[in-house]
Order: C-alpha cells, then sequence, then structure tokens
C-alpha cells in the first residue's frame, strides 16, 4: 500500500497561493496505540475533500486533531496560515472552523430555533434573553435561514428531543452553517439516514455555497464519491491513496479495503 497519486484540480484551488489547511506529520499516540500516523494533508479553500476508510482507520481521530478537540502528539496543523497546532478549539472557531459530530451534542429540551440560535452565540457571544435586543434579532434571523438551507425551518418550534435521526442531522449541519464558516468539517452526516433522507443530505452538500471548504467524512460511498472533487483514504491510521473520485472507485487497494481483503 501508499499509492500515491498526483494532486487533483479543482475549482477551490485556482489563483490559491497556500492551501486552507496544512498538516505535516501528524499523529496521535493513545499509550502504546498510534491512531494516527505522519499525515501529510493540503486542502484548498473551497475544495470538497471526502475522507475515507475503514473503522478504525483514524477517521475521526484526525478529524479531533484538526479542529482542537485533542492535541497532536507530533507534526504541525496550519489553518488559514495560521499554525495552530497548540491553538485551543476556540481559536480555529473564529478562524472559520465549524464541525458536526458522529454522535449528537445537541441539548434534546430546546427547540430547533434555540439551538441553532445558541451556536451562533457560541461563536459570537450573546444571551437568551425574555426580550430581544437588536443583535439578538439578527442572530435568530440567522438561525431561521440556517433552518432553511437545511430544509429544517418547518420545525423551529419543536423540541430537538422529538424530531427524528435524519432531522437531528439536519440540525446539526444548520447548527454549524450558522456560524458562517469558512470550513465545514461533517463527520458521517449520512450515518443511520434514511435513503430519501441521504438523497436531501446529498443536494445540501451539492448546493452549499462554493467559497466553503468542505471536508467529509463518510461511509456511504456513493455520497462521498459525487460529492467530493478529491478523495484521501486512510488505513491503520495513515494516508494511503488520494486522488479524484474516479481514481479512487478505480483504485484495488480501496476496494480490498471495503470488501475485506487487506
Amino acid at each position: 500500500m501508499g499509492d500515491r497519486l498526483e494532486p487533483v484540480p479543482h475549482a477551490g484551488s485556482a489563483g490559491s497561493s497556500a492551501p486552507t489547511l496544512r498538516l505535516r506529520g501528524v499523529g496521535r499516540r493513545f499509550g502504546g496505540l498510534l491512531a494516527v500516523r505522519e499525515v501529510d494533508l493540503d486542502v484548498a479553500q473551497g475544495e470538497r475533500r471526502a475522507v475515507l476508510g475503514p473503522n478504525g482507520a483514524g477517521k475521526t481521530t484526525l478529524f479531533n486533531l484538526i479542529c482542537g478537540d485533542m492535541p497532536a502528539s507530533s507534526g504541525t496543523i496550519e489553518l488559514y496560515g495560521e499554525d495552530v497546532t497548540r491553538s485551543p478549539a476556540r481559536t480555529r472557531v473564529k478562524l472559520g472552523l465549524a464541525r458536526t459530530y458522529q454522535q449528537s451534542r445537541q441539548f434534546l429540551g430546546l427547540t430547533v430555533e434555540d439551538s441553532i440560535y445558541l451556536s451562533i452565540v457560541g461563536v459570537e457571544g450573546g444571551r437568551l434573553r425574555p426580550v430581544m435586543l437588536g443583535r439578538d434579532a439578527q442572530m435568530r434571523d440567522r438561525a431561521r435561514d440556517a433552518a432553511g438551507r437545511v430544509a429544517i425551518d418547518h420545525k423551529l418550534r419543536e423540541r430537538v428531543g422529538d424530531l427524528s435521526h435524519g432531522e437531528h442531522r439536519q440540525v446539526a449541519i444548520a447548527m454549524a452553517l450558522a456560524a458562517r464558516p469558512r470550513m465545514l468539517m461533517l463527520d458521517e452526516p449520512a450515518s443511520g439516514l434514511s435513503r430519501g433522507e441521504r438523497v436531501l443530505l446529498t443536494e445540501l452538500l451539492l448546493g452549499l455555497d462554493p467559497s466553503i471548504t468542505l471536508i467529509l467524512i463518510e461511509h456511504d460511498m456513493d455520497i462521498a464519491l459525487r460529492v467530493a472533487h478529491s478523495v484521501t483514504m486512510m488505513h491503520d491510521g495513515r494516508v494511503i491513496v488520494e486522488g479524484t473520485p474516479d481514481e479512487i472507485r478505480a483504485n484495488q487497494t480501496v476496494h480490498d479495503l471495503y470488501l475485506g481483503r487487506t
């Protein structure tokens, strides 16, 4: 293994002098276990990058390192030209990074609108008040707009705890989009979704503002390879293949990993 294909051209790379995200030699050790090993990665502004691999490949750990949810054991992470390797997650959020998680981190007792509104408050500051001030009203408008972008605005007044699993996913993406990110990282957004919900998710991702950089972990290869400009394949914590969706479809190593022959 260790296939490295040629760099992938995409719409977001034109005129870019430096990558939006740059990883060099990034690793993460848990005791004697190397969960992520010497990962190099460049992602350009506006690129759609899928990160694929079997369970245990290190994909979510890599996400956590990029987002600052855990520190890297080795290597460097640059975001928009700034070294954030030792910076907390809040610093990366302020630079324009937003993400979703495999497991819901929403407050089930809040309404959809309040949940999205609070995601904006967390990034920009503000409070839940019985009487809205001008700034609060603007953030409420943004929350409703974000809900509309993911087709969950018809449930703004409903409690998150009363929603379906697919609707939870929609709210999570709306919460991330409401922060007006420059980079959006989605960790298995299609997990547990019905076929119809997967179609809706695919349409949502294809319709994202082209200026937003998207990095996507996804086990549904149909979604990942349709949305992505380029693909990074991981196995045992390492990047083993990079290429276009067509190159990934044709790559024997990828087939072996997903069919369990490696």
